[in-house]
């Protein structure tokens, strides 16, 4: 029996000491799917694939960035359990963020963050963080789609919503505003901005709306041509209905990220930017809010 437990510690450390185990992926079928070349780590037992943006000039406080320096689009992947999970970045210039982003989320994924890396750099680069877990080939099918549409609106192609509006002469009918998205706000120098607060708990102790914690709406323009700006606090769960609600309406996305650290829970923050008629945008931003806890049934 000794001898037994002996040979059986020796095999579980011997086990340990070999690593994780070595994973079965058809690269081959991810790099068609994705239309990118890959690596496989085996240590790590994750095959990544990467589209440097050489056609992008980007300089940085008189730096030229070459893909190495971070304008490297990639895509992971990894099995768990009986599925596969991808996590990945994107290097996108403005006016493809949001063309893009619907892409991944008509196409399965998840948008996970969206910020800069960079200060001081022309033109200006986002990064769109990405997420999934699934079918190994459906994963890797929505990234070829993403690929795709970021080399489709390269060179300009993009999406840059513009409108000529001074707030100063703003004529818009608030009271539409209010019915849609159950609220009143106040109007100060031509600009219409209504707030809904949320709580969170920090250093033991509750943060509300004036302490950041809110989503907010600011209105300027007329009924027929307006723009909407604010943003959005919820917590995690709510982050993906919010982004295909407000990309349904066709408002755009600017940043994803989070104001604080070590609160609970979590709040992420999202900041957008929307163009079209009054009455249109709120009832776009009303079917994110019903997507949060900040809902006509929740208390005003």
């Amino acid at each position: 029996m000794r001898t037994f437990i002996a040979v059986l510690a020796l095999a579980s450390a011997s086990t340990a000491l070999a690593g994780p185990p070595q994973v079965s992926f058809d690269t081959g079928k991810i790099e068609e799917l994705t239309g990118a070349k890959g690596v496989f780590n085996e240590t790590e037992g994750v095959f990544k694939v990467s589209v440097p943006r050489s056609d992008l000039t980007v300089v940085a406080a008189g730096v030229r960035l070459t893909p190495p320096m971070g304008l490297t689009s990639w895509a992971a992947f990894k099995p768990a359990g009986k599925h596969t999970v991808v996590m990945g970045d994107m290097v996108l210039l403005e006016d493809q963020v949001n063309a893009v982003m619907s892409v991944a989320l008509d196409s399965g994924l998840e948008v996970t963050a969206l910020h800069n890396h960079f200060f001081w750099e022309s033109p200006k680069v986002m990064f769109m963080h990405i997420g999934g877990m699934g079918d190994k080939a459906r994963l890797a099918g929505a990234v070829g789609k993403i690929f795709a549409k970021i080399k489709e609106t390269s060179g300009g192609k993009g999406e840059v919503p513009t409108v000529n509006i001074d707030p100063a002469n703003s004529s818009l009918d608030t009271r539409k505003i209010d019915a849609i998205l159950g609220k009143s706000g106040d109007l100060k120098d031509g600009v219409y901005k209504v707030t809904m607060g949320r709580v969170t708990t920090m250093h033991g102790d509750t943060m509300g709306s004036t302490m950041g914690v809110n989503t907010w709406a600011a209105f300027a323009g007329g009924d027929d041509r307006a723009v909407v700006d604010g943003d959005f606090a919820m917590l995690e769960s709510e982050l993906q209905g919010v982004l295909k609600a407000l990309r349904g309406a066709g408002i755009n996305v600017v940043a994803i990220h989070q104001h604080m650290a070590g609160e609970s829970p979590r709040i992420i923050f999202l900041h957008y930017w929307g163009v079209g008629r009054t009455e249109e945008l709120a009832k776009g931003l009303r079917s994110a809010l019903d997507r949060t806890a900040n809902s006509r049934k929740a208390p005003r």
